[in-house]
């Protein structure tokens, strides 16, 4: 399959809001004494900040990188290279849940995530030596997928590859537009950050209403979002064809360099897991966190606590993970089985957080379902 096809369906999919089987969920005031106040200084302070300033240097290093390849194309610039952008998109999957603040008012992970990356506009602009990543129809121009496809996906070789940032008729464009778009990851991720560290930190912590406008339902929506959308269906169930019958490789997160995409889904993985039990990011302890809420509500299902159902399934997970390659587009095309597998235990955790814990929490649903599942 030719790597330029675009799947436009496929990143409505993606960047669509969702939801699943909660259609008929209500939630309304809670009157319950849990400190909310002390679980969002949890979150702020010892998860989301920390996980923006780690990933700003990481993404100021990636600018550094390109600059250092586009000043000096060779093989071992582009390895260097290749190198930092791995880093930045293992490092993303730890901030992209957080899509409040400046990353909602940014579009933050359209920006920076939205694939299948369309290739086939990225050389029509290089060509026309004409773009502009800040338009919205240039999300699935940019971000870690563009710079997927400008290390890995234009040539076969590595020599073949830098030849396009030397000899190439168009090698000034090619330059231009990898450091346009490393730039501009960098530059958005350092504004998202500074954000936090002005004064939305202290208007989230302080948002503790139990309405639809206040930050635990805000951020519980985004991360049921996150979790359904963009872990199950983006990283898993689009490229397995779980909505369609359909099986699409070329939908695979990272495609140009597909090894790298079971390690994106995991340390995803690990993000939500470790967002639900309020563990701090350089995983030191845990703080509040919905685990904490849901055992102060003495929330049970089946005769289990419901902290436990939601672990224990993240575990369940995992393990099913271990069975999958580490390239996910040789995994859907070899066995497909395995990933349609793991989009039945991702779904799991679906119904027993955007059903039981938020009905639990009464934090109502916001956003609508366009998957059908």
């Amino acid at each position: 399959m030719s790597k330029n096809l675009r799947f436009p369906i496929l990143i409505l999919l993606i960047t669509m809001f969702s939801c699943s089987d909660a259609e008929d969920d209500t939630g309304g005031d809670t009157t319950d004494s849990f400190d909310r106040g002390k679980m969002l200084q949890n979150w702020a302070d010892n998860i989301i900040i920390p996980s923006f300033e780690t990933f700003e240097g990481i993404t100021q290093n990636l600018e550094e990188k390109t600059l250092a390849f586009t000043e000096e194309p060779t093989e071992a610039g582009l390895t260097e290279l290749r190198s930092a952008y791995e880093e930045g998109y293992l490092g993303f999957q730890t901030v992209s849940l957080f899509e409040i603040g400046e990353a909602e008012a940014v579009n933050y992970r359209a920006n920076l995530n939205t694939y299948p990356l369309d290739a086939e506009g990225v050389e029509e602009k290089i060509s026309a030596d004409e773009y502009n990543l800040e338009l919205p129809s240039s999300y699935d121009e940019q971000g870690f997928p563009a710079l997927d496809y400008l290390l890995n996906g234009i040539a076969e070789s590595d020599s073949e590859i830098v030849e396009f940032y030397t000899s190439h008729e168009n090698a000034e464009v090619y330059k231009n537009y990898l450091e346009s778009v490393s730039k501009r990851i960098n530059a958005l991720t350092s504004v998202v950050h500074s954000g936090w560290k002005n004064s939305f930190r202290d208007d989230f912590v302080a948002n503790t209403g139990s309405s639809s406008t206040g930050a635990v339902d805000r951020i519980t929506n985004d991360y049921v979002l996150y979790y359904e959308k963009f872990v199950r269906s983006g990283k898993i169930g689009i490229p397995a064809g779980a909505f369609t019958g359909n099986p699409v490789p070329g939908a695979v997160e990272a495609y140009y360099s597909p090894s790298l995409s079971k390690d994106l889904y995991l340390t995803a993985l690990q993000t939500t897991q470790n967002f639900f039990n309020g563990r701090h990011f350089d995983g030191s302890q845990d703080g509040p966190g919905y685990d904490d809420y849901l055992d102060y509500l003495n929330t049970i299902k089946n005769g289990e606590d419901l902290s436990s159902l939601i672990n224990g399934q993240f575990v369940t997970i995992n393990e099913q993970a271990a069975v999958l390659d580490n390239n996910f587009v040789s995994q859907v095309e070899n066995n497909n089985n395995d990933m349609l597998a793991a989009f039945d235990e991702l779904q799991q955790n679906v119904v027993l957080l955007k059903v039981d814990m938020m009905q639990a929490l009464s934090i109502s649903v916001d956003y609508v379902d366009s998957d059908g599942d």
